[in-house]
């Protein structure tokens, strides 16, 4: 299932990709960081979420359904055919997914604005996300997860 692993690896690349082009916007300071946000977030988590998709095929040397739905977690996993059990990578992609940043990765995300007035004055100052910093920390488990888990899956 070596496509399957290859297209996990290309939907990691472009989250990498994205991130770069918010972090050098947010660098520019042109946009405020609630837009970017806004605009790069669920972007970010969509590839993110197609990798792990992706990545939970090949764990499981699976095919991709035929409605062509990528897995979002475990329990969206076929049943394996009879006689086999899923790979023990498995429970531990469940407990992740229980707690941790896996569990966040996987949660729906809503930008909030907390927008604040200034007494005596008509600027709003709204507070910096940091979504920014949950990405790269999503992006940086995630690639190390696939990492350590593609090691000992080249061993079956």
């Amino acid at each position: 299932m070596s496509s399957q692993r290859a297209r996990a690896n290309h939907s990691l690349y472009l989250a990498k990709i994205v991130t770069q082009a918010w972090r050098e916007e947010l660098k520019r300071e042109r946009i405020a960081s609630l837009t970017l946000t806004q605009a790069f977030l669920e972007p970010i988590r969509s590839h993110l979420l197609a990798a792990y998709g992706w990545f939970l095929l090949a764990t499981c040397n699976a095919e991709p359904p035929a409605d062509g739905m990528l897995p979002r977690r475990c329990d969206d996993l076929q049943a394996m055919p009879q006689g086999r059990l899923f790979p023990p990578e498995i429970n531990e992609f469940r407990q992740l997914e229980g707690s941790g940043w896996l569990q966040s990765m996987l949660s729906e995300t809503e930008v909030q604005s907390t927008a604040v007035r200034s007494p005596g004055s008509l600027a709003v100052s709204v507070n910096d996300s940091p979504a920014i910093a949950q990405v790269e920390q999503w992006l940086s488990e995630l690639e190390g997860l696939m990492n350590r888990m593609g090691d000992s899956l080249d061993e079956y």
